[in-house]
């Protein structure tokens, strides 16, 4: 494990300290309180979702079991952050271990990588529905649906190990305060004894990757269908294929727009205060109204919920 050291002494340091969101012990207990409700309420929307089509026959089809996949993405998630925030809400040292820090980096930035991939799948399916709906159950089967859902896994998953286990090896000097709520490479990378252009060069390369392959993909996806769409004689047909694609372009627009802002330079100049404003709209906020954007719209999803309710 590699340690933190002071450029005056050879003390060692174990961890780091969240430093989160600075305030009177009231306040703290109040923030706790808070985020406890969004935890839970975002643990309940996604989970119904899930709940859901798992019970209703109706929603066996590729688009709601990709939304169920995601629903479940999102729970792990909102975990990979969430309780370590209320535990150090709760905390007098608010100190995280050096393990603990990056396995949390690592969990947190591969389920987010996960679910750029998974909002490209879903985007995919839009297009195939709207834009080819006569080879629609031919293509989109169940065994494609599934290669995709485990590909999104497999990707998100291998896309940080390399750059993470490179940033966990520097060394770290001086102060051992990460002025935000989770391990975040921005931080992480400000601490360290020395400037490692070339990491933060090769970090800005795989998080251009990360977000502009499947940005690119679902933006030239949603050209298509709205091509398609604009063919449709009707207006009612029009209304019901763009109604099918505004929940999730809605959360493409809240996620990507977010997490672009923060993390295609990590060493920019951004304030404290805004990286965790902006950190909570992608990590906690869009987790928390997923199942309320993909559920108000959509008639079946409704009466799925209503029916779960009723049980």
């Amino acid at each position: 494990m590699k340690t933190l050291s002071s450029p005056s002494n050879s003390t060692t340091i174990s961890g780091f300290i969240l430093l989160g969101f600075p305030c009177p012990r009231e306040g703290q207990i109040l923030l706790f309180v808070l985020f406890f409700v969004v935890y839970l309420l975002t643990l309940m929307g996604n989970a119904s979702i899930i709940c859901a089509v798992r019970w209703d026959q109706r929603l066996h089809t590729p688009m709601y079991l990709l939304l169920a996949n995601f629903s479940f993405l999102e729970i792990w998630y909102v975990t990979s952050t969430v309780p370590n925030m209320l535990a150090n809400f709760l905390s007098d040292t608010k100190v995280i271990s050096f393990s603990g820090c990056f396995l949390q980096f690592y969990f947190s930035f591969s389920l987010g990588s996960t679910e750029c991939f998974f909002l490209a799948v879903m985007a995919f399916d839009r297009y195939l529905a709207i834009c080819r709906p006569l080879h629609y159950p031919a293509l989109m089967t169940g065994r494609l649906c599934n290669i995709l859902v485990i590909g999104c896994w497999v990707l998100g998953f291998l896309w940080f190990p390399v750059p993470i286990i490179i940033i966990s090896q520097m060394s770290f000097c001086g102060s051992r305060i990460i002025d935000h709520f989770l391990c975040d490479p921005g931080p992480l990378l400000a601490l360290s004894c020395s400037r490692a252009p070339l990491m933060e060069f090769f970090w800005t390369i795989i998080m251009s990757l990360l977000l502009f392959t499947p940005f690119l993909f679902i933006m030239g996806s949603y050209m298509l269908v709205l091509r398609a769409v604009f063919r449709v004689p009707s207006r009612d047909g029009r209304r019901k294929a763009l109604s099918t694609c505004g929940p999730h372009v809605t959360v493409v627009s809240i996620f990507y727009g977010s997490v672009m802002v923060m993390y295609l330079s990590p060493t920019s100049e951004h304030e404290a205060g805004m990286q965790k404003l902006v950190t909570l709209l992608y990590s906690v906020v869009t987790p928390l109204i997923n199942p309320m954007i993909y559920s108000l719209r959509n008639k079946d999803m409704k009466h799925a919920m209503r029916k779960l309710l009723k049980t």
